[in-house]
């Protein structure tokens, strides 16, 4: 009886699961989030016409802030890159900032996996605007959009968005 209940304790509570714990509760403690979202894909493919909206709300215009979109993907994503083309707009629907961007999934030359990761699933962030102030208060929607070649792209599970305060430690 006493190794049958050594045994469960050790599985339930094994070093991976208490620092995965760890991980959420000092993630908990980040003063500089405003906003963080993000939308599963739930059958890991993002197509093209498929737009992914995270609505947020500013209420300091007087602060700096860093906008972020954020993916997730598995190792076997067929490219090294991602283009993306994002869209920031005011509750008016007045656009305050638009692009094309590219980030890096992988490493051109060695294909070694770039970003933070855990087995064979990595997340990035990519800065979208840096130390930006916003001119009105209320809500704001940033949209995301694949621009790559092909219609669907395998293997992004997640697409994503962070708001922060500029100029403080996370």
């Amino acid at each position: 009886m006493e190794v049958l209940m050594e045994k469960k304790f050790k599985t339930r509570y094994s070093p991976f699961l208490l620092w995965v714990l760890g991980f959420l509760l000092l993630s908990a403690c980040d003063s500089a989030r405003v906003y963080e979202d993000y939308s599963d894909l739930g059958d890991a493919y993002w197509h093209l016409d498929s737009l992914q909206r995270f609505t947020f709300q500013v209420e300091d215009t007087s602060r700096s802030y860093n906008l972020f979109a954020t993916f997730r993907n598995g190792s076997s994503y067929p490219y090294y890159n991602l283009y993306f083309q994002y869209s920031l707009k005011d509750s008016s629907d007045r656009i305050l900032a638009e692009e094309l961007k590219e980030t890096l999934f992988f490493d051109a030359k060695s294909g070694a996996p770039l970003g933070s990761g855990l087995g064979d699933l990595f997340d990035h962030q990519v800065l979208l605007l840096e130390g930006y102030r916003f001119s009105s208060s209320g809500a704001h929607t940033l949209t995301l959009q694949q621009s790559m070649r092909m219609d669907t792209l395998p293997f992004l599970l997640s697409v994503g968005s962070r708001l922060e305060y500029a100029n403080q430690e996370k």
